[in-house]
This record gives C-alpha cells, sequence and structure tokens, in this order.
C-alpha cells in the first residue's frame, strides 16, 4: 500500500523523500514476501511433485506386479483350455473317424449286395439271351440244312440230268461213228 500522506513537520523535501523510502521499504517488502512466498511454493510443489512421483512409480510398479500376475494366470489358463480343447479335438476325430469307418463298411456291404444283384441280374439275361440266340441258331441251322439239302437234292436232279444228257450224246456220237 503506498503512503501518500505524511504530516508537514519534516518539510516538503523532507517528506517527500520519507514518502519515497517508505514505497521503496514498502516495494522491497512486498518484493521479499513474494520471494519467500514463491521460494516457499517452488519448495513445496517440488515436495509434492517428488511425492507425486513416488506415488506414481509405486503405483506403475504396483500395476506392473499386477499385469505380470494377471498375464502369468491368464497365460495359464490358455494353456489349460487350449489342452482342453486339444483333447476335444482328438476326440471328435475320433468318433468322426470311427463314423466314417463304419459308414464305409455299411456302403461297401451295400455296394456288395447291389453289386450281387446286378451281376445275377446280368446272369440270367446272358443266359437267357444265350439260349434264344441258341434257339435261333439251332434253326437257322435246321433251316439251312433243309436248304443244303435241297440244294443237294436239285443238284443231284441236275447232275443226272446233265449225266444222261451226256450219255445220250456219247451214245448219239457213238452210233453214228459206228454206222458209217
Amino acid at each position: 500500500m503506498r503512503i501518500v500522506n505524511v504530516p508537514k513537520a519534516l518539510g516538503d523535501e523532507g517528506t517527500d523523500a520519507l514518502v519515497e523510502l517508505l514505497n521503496i521499504v514498502s516495494d522491497q517488502t512486498k518484493t521479499d514476501a513474494l520471494t519467500l512466498a514463491e521460494e516457499k511454493y517452488e519448495r513445496r510443489l517440488s515436495e509434492e511433485a517428488a511425492k507425486f512421483n513416488t506415488r506414481v512409480a509405486e503405483e506403475a510398479s504396483r500395476l506392473d506386479r499386477r499385469i505380470a500376475e494377471e498375464v502369468a494366470r491368464l497365460e495359464t489358463r490358455l494353456a489349460e483350455e487350449t489342452a482342453k480343447l486339444d483333447r476335444r479335438i482328438t476326440e471328435e476325430v475320433a468318433r468322426l473317424d470311427r463314423r466314417v469307418t463304419e459308414e464305409v463298411a455299411r456302403l461297401e456291404a451295400r455296394f456288395e449286395t447291389r453289386i450281387t444283384e446286378e451281376v445275377a441280374k446280368l446272369d440270367r439275361r446272358i443266359t437267357e439271351e444265350v439260349s434264344r440266340l441258341d434257339r435261333r441258331i439251332t434253326e437257322e441251322v435246321a433251316r439251312l440244312e433243309n436248304r443244303i439239302s435241297d440244294v443237294r437234292a436239285n443238284l443231284i436232279r441236275w447232275m443226272f440230268v446233265f449225266w444222261v444228257g451226256q450219255i445220250g450224246a456219247l451214245t448219239a456220237i457213238l452210233f453214228a461213228f459206228f454206222r458209217r
């Protein structure tokens, strides 16, 4: 606070000098008080910052430990779950393998039965076709034998006619030769 009024007993110059001195002292006191307050504030701030940093470091360390514990716990659980899943997958694969084997065996039996049935059908059909072809061949052979015998009889008849004609012609030539 500035000093403005001073009693006039000192005179104008003395009063002005005293006011000036008191104002300087007042300003210096304010500056010193502010400096002291600033230093105390900085010291307190440094102490609090150190405490805060220490607390932050402690909390970070505690959180690091807790994170490490949680990670270890989760890794253990992950390993257990992985082992369970591996066992389950192995069991499922074995079950599916048995099921596939049974299904393949059932299909093979069905396939064998069907093949046997189809072979039997084809066997009957082949037998029927062979007997039908055998009858047809027998009929054709009999027809051809009849035709051959007809042709043979016809050939013998024509041979006989030819021989008789030859003998007749030869006899006529001989009669004509001997008559002269």
